[in-house]
């Protein structure tokens, strides 16, 4: 698995999914750039990487000149990472405004550097983005409606773009982790609210594995499943990118 050469952007890549990600495309030969919201954020990102080269950037999502200033270098790949589950409770129980802010950020934000990210690698011939999914893009759960909507949005984003770039050299996917040991999993736990909140933290999958999974996604290996809105849990996936098979 080979990315020497190319060069990729992950959103939210300070922590959890994202940090792993950074981590997997560097070991893959990328030349990584990320994220984060804070210069406490970016500076704790570093640490953690320790000998991985990246490059961080203070840029929030939602900042769309900041964004546009750091997505118009070009980059070969995109990894739309970034992400809040907030807010989470029943609909009469949130703020409107709350759940605005939540579109905004899981959705419009993707928007904006899908498209930004879009045309330098449409001008230079090709390019791959990942945009992460979840299984709530299809499948509702209690307390978690801006979540849901913004992930349902982000797949038919997905869909939109390889129905109209696919024949320009762009490969795009869809990418649901699963179930991960991430700080998001613990509001989630804290939070009561459905199911998922009642996972034990034993039965959470390590970041590392989505990880490899999206690393895989930006190699020409993947290329027949642009496009689709995939699942770290279907088997033939975990056997293309050398997962262990479920139990």
């Amino acid at each position: 698995m080979t990315l020497t050469g190319k060069t990729a952007l992950v959103t939210g890549g300070n922590r959890g999914i994202g940090l792993a990600t950074v981590r997997a495309l560097a070991e893959a030969g990328a030349t990584v750039h990320f994220t984060a919201r804070n210069a406490a954020n970016l500076a704790a990102a570093h640490r953690d990487l320790g000998e991985t080269k990246a490059i961080g950037h203070h840029a929030n999502m939602t900042d769309r000149i900041a964004m546009a200033t750091l997505l118009d270098q070009g980059f070969d790949i995109l990894v739309n990472n970034a992400a809040v589950i907030a807010p989470i409770g029943r609909i009469l129980d949130i703020s409107s405004e709350d759940w605005a802010q939540s579109i905004d950020v899981n959705l419009t934000a993707a928007f904006h550097a899908t498209q930004r990210a879009l045309a330098h690698m449409v001008a230079k011939g090709g390019g791959t983005i990942v945009n992460i999914s979840s299984g709530a893009a299809h499948r509702p759960q209690e307390g978690w409606s801006a979540y849901c909507a913004g992930k349902a949005g982000l797949a038919m984003l997905t869909r939109s773009v390889h129905l109209e770039y696919a024949d320009q050299g762009i490969r795009i996917f869809g990418f649901a982790p699963g179930v991960v040991d991430t700080d998001m999993q613990g509001a989630i736990r804290a939070s009561g609210i459905n199911p998922v909140s009642k996972l034990p933290r034993s039965s959470l999958a390590p970041a590392s594995e989505p990880a490899r999974a999206i690393a895989w996604l930006c190699t020409p290996a993947a290329a027949a499943l642009a496009g689709q809105d995939l699942d770290i849990r279907a088997p033939d996936l975990r056997a293309a990118v050398g997962l262990p098979a479920l139990t």
